[in-house]
């Protein structure tokens, strides 16, 4: 069966600063804590950095016309606060701020929507060495940043997005060792979730400061979809997704979190007014989707496994089980319906929240071949998978979802993390020794998604 989407609703594309652009030591720009993180032995895939990545820094002109190409009606990317506040005197370089404003002014010439995340993981390298996110400055720190990126772009970006994936700074860079800045403090890392929630609700009000109503303001959420035991899955949602979406949303942190943690953290890095700051109105919410998990309770001791480095503090009787059906090349389950379910879920405790799905994707054993003379990446798992997960965001507006657009993560193969280059989520496949860009056939696919509006 054809599904038709509205006129109105957004098909788009993503990127983030590291994983694209290079150029890490040009223009102003100095270390990040993924500068620092990649090049710290073991800590990445066989070594890899971003100092590279896909040279979008000088080949950006390629990049856009390759959405204008795509059709897209939006690019979400990303600004890197080492480009535009290099330093710990909190100068702005004006260089920076260049760059990303030739990247608006080249979408809306090229009549696409800019949508700006402000916090794409990448921490300046000197405020990690004051603490980074542990460190309550930190927040503030960030609402200076956006302050003087909202005064160069103004109202010409048409959403800022404050933050992208929290949970990840926090739990996998503070509380396990897997992303930077690879602390591993278990549940330390509690006060890094705080000081990213009020950076989230300092950067909203320096945004509406600057431009008023004129931008949407946003954050984006990787929320966790579980199935499994009913008491399994309701501590995880409490420690993975109410902790941000209950103080962002609502203005409170749910009593049922303070009681998980109860041996393991006391929460008395929460002031006075920080509530109040973190809850700011919203235009629009960011869901990041790619998988769901199954859970089940362990039978081990719920505190003890949590005091070493752990992405779920207060969850270590808790036990992920594998999960059935098809999985993609990060070994993540492929499951739409999750995807519908989460949008539901959404819909049924935030119904004022408008919803965007700011990244879906698959990462595939792509290989590059030659035909009639011809590159192509014949990615056929690739173009299933986003046309399902498409099909699960319009069931979930015929059924009630204000889900206003869809951003495919992502356009370019690029620096995956930890995993370096050795995961493929590009519908544009990279050589990243010639930094050649080649569309995919999902990039083809897509293309005519968005130009029917079908799936």
């Amino acid at each position: 069966m054809t599904m038709k989407f509205n006129s109105d609703f957004i098909f788009g594309t993503a990127t983030a600063s590291y994983q694209i652009e290079g150029a890490v030591v040009e223009d102003g720009r100095t270390p990040s804590i993924w500068d620092t993180f990649s090049h710290t032995p073991g800590r990445v895939y066989e070594g890899h950095t971003g100092d590279k990545a896909c040279d979008s820094y000088h080949l950006w002109e390629k990049d856009l016309d390759l959405l204008a190409d795509l059709g897209v009606g939006a690019y979400r990317f990303s600004i890197a606060m080492p480009r535009v506040i290099p330093a710990e005197d909190g100068l702005v370089n004006a260089r920076g701020l260049d760059y990303y404003e030739r990247i608006v002014d080249g979408l809306l010439a090229r009549d696409i929507k800019p949508v700006v995340t402000l916090y794409h993981w990448d921490l300046p390298q000197y405020l990690e060495d004051k603490g980074g996110w542990l460190n309550r400055d930190t927040a503030y720190r960030l609402a200076d940043y956006t302050h003087a990126v909202a005064e160069r772009l103004g109202s010409r970006v048409r959403t800022y997005t404050t933050l992208n994936e929290p949970w990840c700074s926090a739990y996998l860079g503070y509380g396990d060792v897997v992303h930077a800045p690879g602390l591993g403090l278990g549940p330390g890392c509690f006060s890094a979730v705080h000081h990213l929630n009020l950076a989230h609700g300092l950067m909203a009000q320096a945004v509406r400061d600057v431009v008023g109503r004129d931008s949407e303001v946003s954050v984006t959420l990787n929320l966790q979809m579980n199935r499994g035991d009913a008491d399994a899955v309701r501590r995880q949602d409490i420690i993975a997704n109410r902790v941000w979406l209950d103080p962002m949303l609502r203005g409170y942190y749910p009593e049922e979190l303070f009681a998980a943690t109860k041996g393991i953290c006391d929460w008395s890095f929460i002031h006075d007014g920080d509530l109040r700051d973190i809850h700011q109105s919203l235009d629009v919410l960011g869901i990041n989707y790619y998988s769901s998990g199954l859970l089940a309770l362990s039978g081990r001791p719920q505190f003890p496994q949590d005091m070493g480095a752990t992405c779920a503090p207060g969850c270590s009787d808790i036990e992920s089980l594998p999960t059935s059906g098809p999985h993609t090349a990060m070994g993540w389950n492929i499951d739409p319906r999750g995807l519908y379910n989460l949008l539901m879920r959404l819909t049924s405790d935030y119904p004022e929240m408008p919803l965007m799905v700011t990244e879906n994707g698959e990462a595939c054993d792509d290989e590059l071949v030659w035909e009639d003379g011809h590159a192509h990446v014949h990615d056929d798992e690739r173009c299933e998978y986003v046309r399902a997960h498409l099909e699960a965001v319009h069931q979930a507006i015929s059924d009630g979802a204000d889900v206003r657009g869809y951003f495919l993560w992502s356009l370019l193969d690029n620096f995956e993390w930890a995993y370096g280059y050795s995961k493929y989520f590009g519908i544009v496949h990279m050589n990243y020794e010639t930094m050649e860009r080649t569309p995919k056939d999902s990039f083809e696919m897509y293309k005519r998604i968005i130009a029917t509006r079908e799936v």
